[in-house]
């Protein structure tokens, strides 16, 4: 019965007379589009007919494939499209089952026209939001397929371009069908993002040739449209912008896989273009997990080739800085220390030459200057990424790779590589290019802040090596931590203007808070100038270093006991320079000369003392006709022009420390300071000194003391230390402790009990002691003993006049005792 229906027209059922009449009997006239109204009509009318039309239109279409009749296939698929526009009733779902079943039959031939119709056919589909979800339904074949299609290598270029495309345009409709359904299949699955990402990203890496083969400048604008690397791009964009917090990790681990596979680290900038888009897609708060993700990498890779590890780092370094903009969290000093770490394993091995410290003949062999390289790049990127960083953030970074720097110490010993250079001493130069790198551009109104204690003990601990390219290094941070208002390229020439002005320096009044620190830790700081002047290695750099280190120091830290300081300071190197203690070389001593003009013609331009600045010319003028060797325009050189003969120094070409405290006590700053000779402090570091034992220290500082002491009194020689003399010592204080306890007590108990008249009476007489002593005092001061030249000579030759009779003295308001 149902057969015979079938045959005759008329009695068939009415959905299959409406799909059969919106096929013309010729396929090129295309849809019916009355027939095609009546059949969407009836579907809208009859919803429940939906399922049926579906499947009757999946059977033809399938038959058509079948009979190679593409062109009622694509009528088909046309029909399919507008039905699904149009209805959006619950019972859809059926029908989506049919129209995605003819769509992988299309996908399956291997007709690359049917695979793009069948393509654009689920595009439309993905776009329709559905009233009604599904719970059954599945995209794998899709996402198989349409990965598959992203690598096509058909021989014609125009028909391999479409294949891809089509690709591209359906794992963008997978994606938008599936990432806001939570009901439908996980896209974010490793096993559906190890297909998604690579193939996006195979069509991204070769942009450069569809570039190249672009026909003409004419036709560019419609080949950008047809580009797959464009299309891919934007489709990648698309899904790293859905991901949410737990989808992340899936996302990036397939690139970093791809990557590797396609060694992709070396040229960088593909990768570096990847993780650009990455970090420009995703969700800024989401930016800490991509860190993450690739300090993880970098940590996997360690043993990998120098250039690989560099490529990652170089990726990086572009992620930390986009990342920086929005939200990096707590991987800050997780980043800084897996970089570090990496810094110090890089070390080990260009030191050892293999990556397990043993060379064997499967060992594979490290090449020193890709090593060197892959150094440079760490710290790059240390530098980049804490320039985004806030001030508080850059404060921690700075402390926490400051205490990573091996000092010297008992703990730290030799260690010698295959080259014979100490692996403690390339730690300490990497480390301290990385924090020059840090502080570089570092802003901190608090030089409390920006110097603590802890962290300015260890820096300058560093100072008193023996290695010139430390030193430099230490002076090179301090100058990047002082100059906060961007003068330190104005002191990079060390010289003697007449007119400073001209530098045009940004001057601001020191603040309370930087009196504190130079209160606290100016001797420090000097005495580190100090001896770091007296090294015999330092070359022109180290100089040019001082000189701008004093500079901003009296520019950004200087008040008026600071200026007196640092005038004492320079003066002490020029002493250093005459008398020549440390037997230095004539180059360094002509250096000291040049260097102490330069800094006291700056400092007395900035003083504005008129009498100082006439001084300081003097003696430079002076030195440019007699000597031309102790200025900085002929010393600071490409091939210095030095004398031979330095030792004969006439005291007119000296900056002379009695005519500057004159001066300038005239004008209101601490002449008695002046005419102290700057003496450096002895501290705990000197033990970590290479230069000098501490006993030798200790006497060179006595010396000192002795030869500069106004009186010139023997000193009485110490008692020796022994422990009988310790435990004499120990005994004695606690014995007078006891005493001093009893007589108070006695004190006391006496003023409780005793009667009023016998307390006054005590009380009476220490006053007539007292002014019994007040009254020899001011007879002194009456008749002041006669002085054998009329006048009193302090220390250092400086005249005082007589003592001023008592009648004459103006006293302030005292309290009547």
């Amino acid at each position: 019965m149902y057969g015979v229906c079938g045959c005759c027209g008329a009695l068939r059922p009415r959905y299959k007379r409406l799909v059969d009449n919106i096929f013309p009997e010729d396929p090129e006239d295309g849809l019916v589009k009355t027939n095609m109204e009546k059949l969407t009509f009836y579907a809208l009318s009859a919803p429940e007919k939906l399922d049926r039309i579906g499947a009757y239109l999946s059977e033809r279409l399938i038959r058509d494939v079948g009979r190679h009749r593409y062109g009622y296939v694509c009528i088909a698929m046309e029909a399919l499209d507008q039905l699904l526009m149009a209805c959006h009733c619950q019972s859809i779902n059926l029908f989506v089952e049919s129209f995605l079943k003819m769509v992988a039959k299309l996908l399956e031939s291997e007709k690359p026209n049917l695979q793009i119709l069948g393509t654009n056919s689920f595009v439309k589909f993905a776009n329709i939001e559905e009233d009604t979800p599904s719970y059954h339904r599945s995209y794998d074949f899709f996402v198989s397929r349409f990965s598959e299609m992203c690598h096509s290598g058909h021989e014609d270029l125009e028909i391999k371009t479409k294949i891809r495309m089509s690709g591209i345009k359906g794992l963008q409709g997978v994606v938008r069908k599936t990432v806001n359904d939570e009901l439908q299949a996980n896209i974010w699955d490793p096993q559906h993002m190890d297909k998604i990402v690579p193939s996006l990203l195979f069509n991204l890496q070769h942009v450069e040739e569809a570039e190249s083969r672009s026909p003409s400048p004419l036709q560019a604008p419609e080949k950008e449209k047809e580009n797959p690397a464009e299309l891919a791009e934007r489709c990648l964009r698309e899904l790293l912008g859905r991901a949410a917090f737990g989808n992340i990790k899936n996302a990036i681990k397939p690139v970093l896989v791809h990557l590797d596979n396609h060694s992709l680290w070396e040229p960088k900038v593909f990768a570096i273009r990847c993780f650009k888009i990455i970090m420009y897609s995703i969700q800024p708060q989401h930016s800490h997990l991509v860190i993450q993700q690739l300090l993880s990498h970098l940590d996997a890779n360690s043993r990998s080739a120098a250039t690989v590890r560099a490529g990652i780092v170089e990726v990086l370094s572009e992620a930390a800085v986009i990342a920086a903009t929005g939200s990096v969290g707590p991987t800050v000093l997780e980043m800084f220390n897996t970089l570090l770490r990496q810094l110090r394993l890089s070390i080990d091995y260009a030191l050892t030459g293999s990556y397990d410290g043993a060379i064997s003949l499967g060992t594979k062999i490290i090449k020193e200057h890709e090593e060197r390289m892959f150094q440079e790049a760490v710290i790059k990127t240390i530098g980049s990424f804490a320039s985004t960083l806030p001030t508080y953030q850059r404060s921690e970074v700075i402390l926490f790779i400051m205490s990573k720097v091996p000092l010297p110490s008992l703990h730290h010993p030799m260690e010698m590589g295959r080259t014979g250079e100490n692996r403690n001493r390339l730690t300490q130069i990497m480390l301290l290019k990385s924090l020059l790198q840090v502080s570089t551009g570092f802003q901190c109104n608090n030089m409390m802040s920006a110097l603590p204690s802890n962290f300015l003990d260890r820096l300058l601990s560093t100072a008193l090596m023996e290695d010139a390219e430390i030193r430099l290094f230490v002076l090179e941070i301090l100058i990047s931590f002082i100059d906060r208002h961007g003068n330190r390229h104005k002191f990079s020439t060390i010289s003697t203007l007449s007119d400073i002005s001209v530098l045009k320096l940004k001057v601001d009044k020191c603040s309370r808070q930087d009196t504190i620190f130079m209160k606290k830790h100016s001797q420090q700081l000097y005495r580190h100038i100090y001896l770091s002047c007296k090294e015999e290695t330092n070359i022109q750099k180290h100089y040019e270093a001082l000189y701008g280190l004093l500079a901003l120091i009296s520019i950004e830290l200087a008040n008026e006991e600071v200026v007196v300081d640092l005038i004492r300071l320079v003066l002490a190197v020029q002493d250093v320079a005459q008398v020549n203690e440390e037997n230095l070389p004539v180059y360094n001593r002509c250096a000291l000369y040049a260097l102490g003009a330069a800094y006291l013609n700056l400092i007395s331009q900035l003083t504005t003392v008129p009498a100082f600045c006439q001084h300081i010319r003097e003696v430079i003028e002076s030195r440019k006709k007699e000597a031309p060797y102790m200025l900085p325009e002929d010393v600071f050189v490409e091939r210095p022009r030095l004398s031979q003969n330095v030792d004969g120094v006439v005291i007119e070409l000296l900056f002379r420390q009695s005519n500057i405290s004159e001066v300038l006590g005239g004008s209101g700053y601490n002449a008695d300071r002046l005419c102290l000779p700057y003496i450096p402090q002895l501290t705990d570091e000197d033990r970590l000194s290479k230069r000098k034992s501490i006993g030798e220290t200790i006497s060179l500082q006595v010396e000192v003391e002795s030869r500069n002491s106004p009186e010139k009194e023997e000193r009485v020689p110490a008692e020796e230390i022994t422990y009988e003399t310790l435990k004499k010592a120990i005994v004695d204080s606690v014995a007078v402790e006891e005493q001093e306890r009893e007589r108070r007590r006695q004190v006391v108990e006496k003023f409780q009990k005793a009667p009023f008249e016998e307390i006054a009476a005590h009380c009476g007489a220490r006053a007539s002691l007292l002014q019994s002593k007040l009254n020899q005092i001011f007879e002194i001061t009456i008749r002041p003993p006669p002085s054998p030249s009329g006048t009193i000579t302090a220390a250092y030759g400086q005249p005082q006049s007589h003592s001023i009779p008592v009648y004459e003295m103006k006293f302030p308001d005292l309290c009547v005792y």
